[in-house]
């Protein structure tokens, strides 16, 4: 049960991840060492054999075969999460604007970092998958927003795209949304429980999560090193989109709404929440080497 909890309480911190455009579900995924796990479980639901168990009535077995206790955690600890902090970090990105970011820039420097140390037995040629990784982060999260239709093919498409991208450590399916034109349309339809919506964009999800973990599986299994060494690019080009100044008309909106001096910059904040996420990634780092 303890082991359980543990594990639905790192599903909660991916959750809150992805509920936040520029930060990603999987960089939690992967600092918290989960991520091998869950790439191999949701893998598992492709494998056809695990679910003839199931039709021959084996329940037990399916559920071991499946990850279900593991897979049924992070779900419970992403659910909750993803509800109970829609609203605060609504509130918080509009009216705390620097400091919200300034935290989440600390969480993936530190992120990187410990992603660059887990790499051994470093070569030369990385440097040319860290900075192709680094180039298609910086083009990714440069990408100007767009209106989009609200259609329920376009939202199904939304939550295939965007799922992808939050199991991917240093990719925000957040930030895809924001691309796609759709975040704050779902956030809406989240907050306000809009069913409809919500379960098509649900369906995306579980269709894009299946059909593209089978390829990251894939992919580890025979690139694990190349692999990891773009997704290290891509964790650090998405510091571009989470530097707590990269909107100042949001910052001039949120000093106006706390009655502040419009140009105020809230640098001590930011310092000490930049810190705060720093803190927060060794914290999650030394208990984990200690668990081990």
């Amino acid at each position: 049960m303890y082991k359980h909890l543990i594990t639905a309480l790192k599903g909660f911190g991916m959750g809150a991840a992805n509920v936040v455009p520029g930060v990603s579900g999987g960089t939690i995924a992967l600092l918290t060492g989960i991520y091998t796990e869950l790439i191999e479980a949701i893998n598992s639901l492709m494998d056809l054999s695990v679910w003839k168990l199931l039709l021959k009535g084996k329940f037990s077995e399916f559920w071991k075969a499946a990850h279900g206790p593991f897979l049924l955690a992070v779900f419970v600890g992403v659910i909750l999460s993803i509800l109970t902090l829609a609203r605060v970090m609504e509130y918080s990105i509009v009216h705390y604007p620097v400091q919200t970011w300034a935290f989440f820039f600390g969480l993936i420097i530190a992120s990187a970092i410990y992603m660059i140390l887990d790499i051994r037995d470093k070569k030369a040629g990385d440097l040319i998958w860290g900075v192709a990784g680094l180039a298609l982060g910086l083009v990714v999260c440069t990408l100007t927003p767009t209106s989009t239709p609200d259609s329920m093919p376009f939202i199904f498409l939304c939550g295939a795209i965007a799922v992808c991208t939050m199991i991917l450590p240093g990719v925000s399916g957040s930030f895809v949304l924001v691309i796609m034109g759709k975040y704050e349309f779902i956030m809406s339809a989240l907050n306000n429980m809009d069913l409809p919506v919500l379960g098509v964009f649900v369906l995306g999800c579980v269709v894009g999560l299946l059909a593209f973990a089978k390829f990251l599986h894939w992919l580890l299994a025979r690139c694990e090193r190349q692999t990891m060494l773009v997704l290290v690019g891509f964790v650090l080009g998405s510091l571009v989109k989470v530097w707590p100044w990269n909107n100042m008309e949001a910052v001039r909106t949120a000093n106006l709404l706390g009655g502040l001096d419009p140009g105020a910059m809230h640098i001590p904040g930011a310092i000490l929440w930049g810190v705060a996420g720093l803190a927060l990634v060794i914290l999650l780092e030394i208990l984990s080497k200690k668990k081990s």
